[in-house]
């Protein structure tokens, strides 16, 4: 139940596509497919999220990840970790070749770094269901838990029209969290630049 891939996949999906009513309607099964440490929390929470229509979220959805105006809380590793705050720096360099090493291409429609949150989950889940347990994990560690904690505050701080955004952080840190001291996954130190 704890390496189960929807989550990361329906987790990463809302933070990568544009925002889908069929997608925010799955989000309550959310609570029945990981050992949450406060379920009723996680299921009210994802219960709220249903209230929201996809098209009232487009806004919120082009400020947080298409950068209407300056982005509150840009979406890629990269951001964070690069002294100038660039994309496709060093670390996406470097989480492209993890990505090679696998076997992993990215081919999006969107020509964008692979750093980018969603995607990142979205690529821990393929791993896991690729029956490589410990490049997940690396994943995790070096890749993505270096910078999710700062990119999900921000999230949570941003002035959105709606909630929907800040909420879903809150879920997605509680998952990282839990996978993290379930599987005693070790954060590589990084210095953070945003």
């Amino acid at each position: 139940m704890l390496m189960n891939t929807t989550i990361p996949r329906i987790i990463g999906a809302c933070f990568y596509y544009p925002p889908q009513t069929a997608l925010i309607a799955v989000l309550p099964d959310l609570v029945t497919l990981f050992p949450w440490p406060q379920p009723e929390s996680v299921r009210q929470q994802t219960e709220r999220l249903t209230e929201f229509d996809a098209e009232t979220l487009m806004h919120d959805y082009s400020m947080l990840f298409e950068g209407i105006g300056v982005m509150p809380a840009p979406p890629w590793g990269s951001v964070y970790l690069e002294r100038e705050n660039l994309l496709m720096g060093d670390s996406t360099l470097n989480y492209r070749q993890f990505l090679a090493q696998q076997g992993m291409v990215t081919n999006t429609d969107n020509p964008e770094p692979e750093d980018q949150f969603g995607l990142m989950l979205m690529a821990f889940a393929y791993l896991l269901e690729s029956d490589k347990p410990a490049a997940a994990q690396q994943l995790l560690s070096e890749h993505l838990l270096p910078w999710a904690e700062r990119y999900l505050t921000l999230v949570q701080a941003s002035d959105t029209e709606q909630d929907f955004y800040p909420q879903l952080a809150e879920i997605a840190r509680l998952y990282l969290q839990t996978l993290q001291q379930q599987l005693n996954v070790p954060v590589e130190a990084k210095e953070l630049y945003l």
